[in-house]
């Protein structure tokens, strides 16, 4: 863990006590954070603590291929859910560039020649899958029914295939 983790922690801590009625110093949210971490006190934890980086690395965002963009953007815009972040093209009648987001889940789409190979596989984190399948069969998206495999081994698994046969595979991780 960050030091930036352990100090997210304590003002989680911090925030979720006080909706209790219990008030807690910063210091001392640290400090119960830096025991639950496994240090002696919040100095030693701050001490031994991964350093944060200065780099600041994103969240990756995977690009895949599109060969039809009505058809991807009936699926990724009209079943999954997704909204346009934004969408690039050099000029008319030249391949499209497509980002699209749903809950800061981010997807770049692209038509360009030698972006993404059709048929990769994203996987992608989710809180509640079976809330996730109730919405996509609500949808009445015609092309697709997905069903969850409850012994995937990420977790409760739902998969589907966008028109470029790319795989993405909604996992509900355990908390």
């Amino acid at each position: 863990m960050t030091t930036d983790d352990l100090k997210r922690a304590a003002r989680v801590l911090r925030a979720e006590l006080a909706e209790q009625g219990v008030d807690l110093s910063h210091a001392r949210a640290l400090e119960l954070v830096a025991h639950q971490a496994g240090y002696k006190d919040w100095n030693v934890a701050a001490a031994r603590s991964t350093p944060s980086s200065t780099v600041g690395l994103g969240a990756p965002v995977p690009v895949l291929r599109m060969v039809d963009v009505e058809r991807t953007r009936a699926f990724y815009l009209g079943f999954l859910g997704f909204a346009v972040e934004f969408e690039h093209r050099f000029e008319p009648g030249l391949p499209l560039y497509l980002r699209v987001e749903r809950d800061g889940a981010r997807l770049d789409l692209s038509e360009h020649h030698g972006d993404g190979t059709p048929g990769s596989v994203v996987w992608i984190p989710v809180a509640d899958v079976r809330a996730l399948q109730r919405e996509l069969l609500a949808t009445g998206y015609t092309h697709m029914r997905p069903g969850i495999d409850d012994d995937a081994p990420g977790g409760p698994t739902l998969e589907v295939i966008d028109p470029a046969q790319n795989v993405l595979r909604f996992a509900e991780v355990p908390r």
